[in-house]
C-alpha cells in the first residue's frame, strides 16, 4: 500500500475500480452504522442489531478487497468514505436507502467483473464471484425487509419480531468468502 503523490493512476482499470471499491464497501459500513444508531434511537433493537451486523459486514467485504490487493502485491492508496445520509423520519426511509444501496453496490460488482473479464484477469473476474452472489442475497434481504415494513403498517412491533425471528444470520457463505486484510468481524 502506499501513500504517494500520485495515487493509482498507474493501475489498471479493473485495480482502480477495485480501490474504489474498498470506498463504496467502508461507505456502506459507516452508512448502516447511522441506520443502525437511528433505530436504536428510536428502541428498535432488533433492526439496530441487524444494521450494526450488516455494518461490520460491509467492513468485512472492504478488508477482503485489500487481502487480494495486498496478495496480488497491487500498490495502490486506501481511500477514505464519502458522505452518508444520517437525517431520516421513517423506518421505511431506512430500509428503502438500504435496498438502493444495495442494488447500486450489486451494480458496481457487475462492472468490476465486465472490466476484468475485458481486461484478461481471471483471477480478478474470479475474486469477484463471492461478491456477485451475495449482493443476491443482500438485495433480497433488503426487499423483504422493505417489503415487511410496508405491509406491517406502522406496527414496528411487528417488523421487530419478524427481524428477530427470520432475518437472523445464519453464516451461510462465510466459510467460500475471501480471506480479510486483519481479523474478521462478522
Amino acid at each position: 500500500m502506499t501513500s504517494n503523490k500520485h495515487g493509482d493512476s498507474g493501475l489498471s482499470k479493473f485495480y482502480r475500480l477495485l480501490v474504489d471499491q474498498i470506498r463504496h464497501e467502508f461507505t456502506a459500513s459507516h452508512q448502516y452504522v447511522a441506520v443502525a444508531a437511528w433505530f436504536d434511537d428510536q428502541d428498535l433493537p432488533q433492526l439496530a442489531k441487524f444494521f450494526y451486523q450488516q455494518s461490520l459486514e460491509e467492513r468485512d467485504h472492504a478488508m477482503m478487497i485489500v487481502r487480494f490487493l495486498l496478495d496480488k502485491e497491487i500498490d495502490f492508496t486506501l481511500p477514505g468514505v464519502d458522505a452518508i445520509e444520517t437525517d431520516f423520519s421513517t423506518p421505511r426511509d431506512l430500509a428503502a436507502l438500504a435496498l438502493r444501496n444495495e442494488r447500486e453496490v450489486s451494480d458496481q460488482f457487475q462492472l468490476l467483473a465486465k472490466v476484468a473479464r475485458d481486461e484478461e484477469n481471471y483471477t480478478g473476474e474470479q475474486f469477484l464471484q463471492w461478491f456477485i452472489q451475495e449482493q443476491v442475497e443482500e438485495v433480497a434481504t433488503m426487499s423483504t425487509l422493505l417489503n415487511v415494513i410496508d405491509r406491517a403498517d406502522g406496527n414496528l412491533f411487528d417488523v421487530e419480531t419478524f427481524v428477530a425471528r427470520d432475518m437472523v444470520s445464519d453464516d451461510n457463505g462465510s466459510q467460500s468468502a475471501p480471506s480479510t486484510a486483519g481479523p474478521a468481524t462478522s
